[in-house]
């Protein structure tokens, strides 16, 4: 009884101590990256399982030092930028980032509108895409900061569906573990294009902005922000790995189920959320099709908050506003006002003729495009001892981060590469 306990216990110290980290890796999995995944998987079957064991100590490495950054200077990472670098490195990411992300915003709020018309075909998609975006909209402007991470954190345990999904399938082990340990590269555009658009999706600019001012928030709300002591930069250590392994588990798992059901029954093409879930109605049950698109609609709900309140940083930071999620309407009117234009900006891509597969590609190309710059800025950052004091880079974060700073520098020229190269 007391063993029990005694578990119990040391369950809930670690929910606790999740936080930004886990929110930040959950909200990656978001419907635009799920339809990247699913795709992955029903044109390769199991092939680009073994991209979740590369990018899973990337992806730790770079939200780390964004979360000791922000823990460090009480600041986000564009006012670091602004405080530390010259103004236009600040404009030429807030020029990159605030198409890319708005894009995003457009992709994910047609996923959802889509998956919930699947759900209940009686409501156009349409209705379902304004019902979510002013649902958002309410949710982001009336509840306090506290609610708002709660809300968040717990939204996480949706993509637990993920998890249950593949075993509503016959699955085979071997080929699994092959798969996983032995990397496939096949030397065509194509493939090279699912490598570089799972990359690019799993590390995101916008999580970097993000991961560092929820870090400084959640010390402000918590009264702790005058010590950064051990025992912090241990928790927030925890909280970042586990949220970043959560992630890539989810990743995972949706390519093993797209892979294993939709690839062997020819399905090659998948290029929205929407076609994933339908896809699997008639392969693997009702069960299978209604988790999936229900963790749709739960990523969307978790993401975009984090879209759109990670531009607004960034912009409120670059232009010295007022800004934060802790702070009420009337006292920061211009952060709420950029959250509420990105959200509406971001549906109305969608009665424009932009597409939501255009906005992916436009968003993975502006992603693809500054994610080097960013990581070399961060690790500039993480390692200055003017900026960080006692609490820059050992040799293992360093290791990882150039390691993904090459790995994304490659990837972004590739991508590039093959969008506008001639076939």
């Amino acid at each position: 009884m007391r063993k029990t306990k005694n578990n119990s216990s040391k369950l809930l110290h670690f929910w606790k101590i999740l936080g930004p980290g886990l929110v930040t890796g959950a909200s990656d999995d978001d419907p635009s990256g799920i339809a990247t995944y699913s795709q992955a998987g029903a044109a390769y079957g199991l092939s680009t399982l073994w991209t979740a064991l590369i990018t899973f100590p990337l992806m730790a490495s770079i939200q780390e030092m964004c979360a000791r950054i922000g823990l460090v200077t009480s600041r986000g990472l564009a006012g670091t930028i602004k405080t530390n670098y010259s103004k236009p490195v600040l404009y030429l990411m807030l020029f990159f980032s605030f198409p890319a992300i708005i894009m995003n915003i457009g992709a994910d709020i047609a996923g959802m509108g889509a998956v919930g018309n699947l759900l209940i075909p009686s409501i156009k998609t349409t209705y379902f895409s304004i019902a979510f975006t002013l649902i958002l909209l309410v949710l982001i402007i009336y509840l306090p900061y506290q609610k708002i991470a709660s809300i968040l954190k717990y939204l996480c345990l949706v993509l637990l569906v993920y998890l249950f999904v593949p075993f509503l399938h016959k699955q085979d082990l071997i080929a699994i573990l092959k798969a996983t340990f032995i990397p496939t590269i096949k030397f065509d555009r194509n493939f090279i294009s699912i490598l570089v658009a799972i990359l690019g999706t799993t590390i995101s600019p916008y999580l970097f902005f993000w991961q560092t001012t929820m870090e400084a928030e959640d010390m402000k709300s918590k009264k702790k922000y005058l010590v950064v002591n051990k025992k912090i930069m241990q928790e927030m250590k925890q909280d970042v790995d586990f949220g970043m392994l959560f992630s890539n588990l989810v990743m995972f798992f949706i390519i093993l189920t797209t892979g294993s059901v939709l690839f062997n029954a020819n399905i090659h093409q998948i290029d929205t959320v929407e076609q994933a879930a339908q896809a699997l109605k008639p392969l693997a049950g009702n069960t299978a099709y209604l988790l999936f698109a229900v963790g749709v609609l739960g990523t969307g709900f978790l993401a975009i908050p984090v879209l759109s309140g990670s531009l607004s940083y960034i912009i409120t930071e670059s232009f010295g506003w007022t800004e934060g999620l802790d702070k009420k309407f009337h006292n920061a009117k211009a952060f709420y006002f950029i959250m509420a234009i990105s959200l509406i900006l971001g549906l109305s891509l969608n009665y424009i003729g932009i597409s939501p597969i255009k906005a992916l590609i436009y968003s993975a190309i502006l992603y693809g495009l500054t994610a080097p710059v960013l990581i070399a800025i961060i690790l500039h950052i993480s390692n200055n001892k003017k900026i960080m004091g006692k609490n820059t880079n050992g040799k293992i974060s360093n290791i990882l981060g150039y390691a993904a700073l090459i790995l994304m520098t490659v990837a972004g020229v590739l991508l590039v590469y093959t969008q506008f190269a001639k076939s």
